[in-house]
């Protein structure tokens, strides 16, 4: 009888839980949001993509102005860094994959997620409370299907040793998760130090080609047909192009590298009851869909991208997924690492 009503209790206190993550925001942060009017967002998304869309979106569903700025991670974040020393911070929120971490150091950062974004697991929301994932990005290699037909490409760590890819392998050569830096971090993780370093030895041998560019342009040489395979590119960037016809798909690499993009209010915001909806907006289901409708892979289980195939199922396609503080922490080591053997 104890256990049946502790039970009880229990399943009543996830009921009500989950109930609470399925509501729209708060009415008095609406109430508060809607008397500040706007809204600015540093973002690292892509603004035709993503940005302008769910920005018109949000401005519709509550009338709140938002404007918007697009960079890079490492702008942003010297951006934010400076404007908070300044003591004139125009941001309210930023995204992104690594900012959260070097941010949340400096200060900059507000302690605050929304409880819609816990439903979403441990994963995915910090456990310090300064950020929730939005969305997610599977690092792959992707390959030329005009010059490797379906069924010939590499499929392990293994076979990217084959001799006859050297020379025909390319990646970014920036200090970021999305190059060749983060492909180290991955064979780290999943081998071992010990065994990792063994195969990244044997790795710098094929001659890949290190590019200083965009992430995206590492696939789109593939595509131009430069070269053969990409490591560390965003695997959905392969579906888009390919249903524009290009030459391009990519590879279940497994484990392959999985990074969140997270949402974060900064501590001095301008705006902040604006700056927490719009955070609740890109959490909530309505948000999430907008994530899979411009082709991203939502961080919410219950809104499938539109290639399932995408997102790591742990069965057929398994990533090594890592959180911002992570990425902050190891870069350095990975980056040593990049240019002990790749340089």
């Amino acid at each position: 009888m104890l256990w049946n009503g502790l039970a009880a209790v229990i399943v009543a206190a996830v009921w009500l839980c989950s109930s609470a993550w399925g509501q729209a925001a708060d009415a008095a942060l609406i109430t508060a949001a809607k008397s500040e009017g706007r809204v600015t967002w540093y973002t690292t998304q892509i603004i035709n993509q993503f940005v302008r869309p769910s920005a018109e979106a949000f401005e519709t569903k509550y009338g709140i102005k938002v404007d918007y700025v697009r960079t890079n991670t490492t702008e942003l974040v010297l951006r934010i860094e400076n404007e908070s020393k300044a003591g004139r911070v125009q941001a309210d929120v930023f995204d992104g994959t690594g900012a959260a971490g070097a941010l949340k150091k400096s200060g900059a950062v507000l302690q605050w997620v929304p409880e819609a974004a816990r439903r979403f697991g441990q994963t995915y929301v910090d456990p310090e409370g300064y950020w929730a994932a939005t969305n997610v990005y599977v690092l792959t290699p992707g390959y030329n299907t005009d010059l490797i037909a379906k069924g010939k490409q590499p499929r392990t760590y293994e076979d990217l040793l084959d001799a006859k890819w050297k020379g025909k392998i390319v990646w970014n050569a920036s200090q970021v998760a999305a190059a060749g830096t983060g492909f180290i971090g991955t064979v780290l993780a999943a081998m071992g130090e010990e065994k990792g370093l063994t195969y990244l030895r044997k790795l710098a041998s094929q001659n890949i080609a290190g590019i200083l560019q965009a992430p995206r342009a590492g696939l789109d040489q593939v595509i131009a047909g430069e070269y053969a395979i990409a490591l560390n590119i965003f695997n959905h960037h392969t579906v888009l192009s390919a249903a524009q016809g290009a030459p391009s798909d990519w590879i279940a690499l497994n484990p392959s590298m999985g990074t969140l993009s997270v949402a974060s209010v900064t501590k001095s915001a301008p705006h902040p009851n604006a700056a927490k909806l719009l955070v609740d907006f890109l959490v909530s289901e309505e948000g999430q869909v907008l994530f899979r409708d411009a082709d991203y892979i939502p961080v919410d289980e219950n809104v499938p991208p539109r290639d399932p195939s995408l997102r790591p199922d742990g069965k057929r396609f398994s990533a090594i997924w890592f959180t911002p503080e992570e990425v902050e922490a190891k870069m350095p080591h990975w980056s040593e690492v990049y240019r002990e053997l790749f340089r």
